[in-house]
């Protein structure tokens, strides 16, 4: 069975989950790198945060090479196992290994500690690609339906967010609790070694269960017409060709726009909660909580709005709301339109908006991403390949940017405010948390509304798709009598 035939086919319930589930992998990498990897060995280590940073972005900027590389070669990879599976089994054990070791490091130096933190963030994002990218690769071919591939790509947000924001869960509600040797919960370093041993193994079973889940279909998956003669300059040349796909330039533009802001947000999140709203710690656990129905929400959303207006415009309308919404309880307190800290209304209209906010920007996320399987016919009709790889590489590099450059775009803010390192919540004025949401609100806005432009661009709707699967269809067709 082709792409072709596949077009009214609707994947099964055990293959969505399957396909979903891989994603819990991402999500509990993306956690521990937002929330966590900071704080470890910045504080726990105790290794210099700016060297932390460094090691970071050095990884971001090895990934800008390495994820495309790793697209093209899935790409036109040939073996009895297809194109992809190969790469989500090799990445397995690689991802969980180097997932441990990152949380279990040494006592060394300075220096030594920086190599070992280097080293480890670009092994672990290496062959997190090695997964990620062929496994979201699939999804062109496991349906070319138009809805049908927003379900698939919604199963995989509802897990990727489900599963990492578990971790975070059981992190600040069971791990980093207070002890007699580590009175500060999140100082304890037991708890980080713990929470390194499940994640590993968590990270583990999801790349397995999705690969082994979707093993089924690779007799259905292509193969490359020939096995193509390697040289860098086809592949940069290929590669080039396959990325001036106009649609695809505003998805790219979107998806790293949308990852900037939320790394901005998520690198300031603890910070709004306990200094800007002056949230306890039960209430912040609680606001964790709730992101498990804000994803529920969310993957209800996404099929339901593309559905409703088509993916484009289900976008921009949900992100028009979501964008909106999420900066404006910031705004209204800075101009004293709020409930106070400590109003018992506070935490509750706070939470209630965040939940229901979060929905949205799920639901956009994944139409978002499904919208870069539509890219693959248009393409193959231009450039006669199928490049699958190629553009999930570039989204999976994108998503990885969430880490870069949001938090430092949050370290810039905090350094224009001059936010106290290490202060009690009661020792920060109220006019520097006035200017720490004077700058959060407008950035977070901007970044969002950019992200809104650069979706307008994209050209491909519902009809379009449609009519480049027909006209594949008549090529494939005519291919033979040529």
């Amino acid at each position: 069975m082709t792409t072709q035939a596949l077009e009214g086919d609707k994947p099964s319930l055990g293959l969505k989950l399957a396909y979903g589930f891989g994603s819990v992998a991402f999500g509990v990498k993306d956690g521990g790198f937002n929330y966590f990897l900071l704080l470890f060995y910045g504080t726990v280590i105790g290794l210099e945060p700016g060297l932390v940073g460094l090691a970071i972005l050095c990884a971001l900027v090895l990934d800008a090479v390495s994820d495309p590389l790793v697209g093209y070669w899935s790409d036109n990879f040939r073996s009895r196992w297809g194109r992809r599976h190969p790469f989500m089994y090799a990445a397995a054990l690689p991802v969980a290994a180097s997932y441990y070791f990152l949380w279990n490091p040494p006592d060394w130096s300075q220096a030594a500690l920086f190599a070992y933190l280097l080293g480890l963030a670009v092994v672990i994002r290496t062959f997190l690609t090695f997964y990620e990218t062929p496994s979201s690769a699939l999804l062109p071919e496991l349906t070319a339906n138009y809805e049908e591939r927003t379900k698939l790509q919604s199963y995989r947000l509802l897990f990727g967010w489900a599963g990492g924001n578990l971790m975070t869960v059981l992190m600040f509600g069971v791990l980093l609790v207070e002890t007699a040797q580590y009175p500060t919960g999140t100082l304890n370093r037991d708890g980080y070694a713990t929470y390194g041993v499940i994640a590993s193994l968590i990270m583990l079973a999801a790349i397995l269960v999705s690969a082994i889940g979707t093993h089924s279909r690779i007799p259905h998956l292509r193969q490359p017409v020939e096995a193509p003669r390697i040289s860098v300059r086809r592949i940069f040349s290929e590669m080039f060709e396959t990325l001036r796909e106009k649609s695809f330039l505003a998805l790219f533009w979107a998806t790293l726009l949308g990852s900037v802001a939320s790394g901005f947000s998520a690198a300031l999140a603890f910070i709004m909660l306990t200094y800007f709203w002056g949230f306890s710690s039960e209430q912040q656990f609680i606001w964790t909580a709730l992101v498990f129905f804000s994803a529920l929400i969310g993957f209800v959303v996404a099929p339901a709005t593309v559905k409703l207006w088509g993916k484009k415009k289900a976008v921009i309308i949900l992100g028009l709301v979501a964008f909106t919404v999420a900066p404006a309880p910031v705004i209204l307190r800075l101009f004293g339109l709020f409930p106070e800290n400590g109003d018992p209304i506070l935490f509750p209209l706070v939470a209630v908006i965040n939940t229901l906010d979060l929905s949205l920007i799920i639901a956009l996320q994944a139409v978002l991403y499904s919208m870069i399987a539509d890219l693959v016919e248009s393409s193959e009709l231009r450039t006669g390949r199928r490049s699958e790889g190629v553009f999930y590489a570039a989204v999976t590099f994108t998503r990885k940017c969430t880490v870069g450059l949001g938090s430092f775009a949050a370290g810039i803010v905090l350094s224009l405010v001059a936010f106290p390192q290490g202060a009690n919540r009661e020792d920060v004025s109220g006019a520097t948390l006035w200017q720490l949401g004077a700058f959060y609100a407008p950035t977070l806005l901007l970044l969002w509304m950019a992200m809104i432009f650069a979706i307008s661009r994209y050209k491909i709707d519902k009809q379009g798709h449609e009519e480049n699967l027909r006209k594949l269809a008549e090529a494939r067709k005519a291919a033979p009598a040529e």
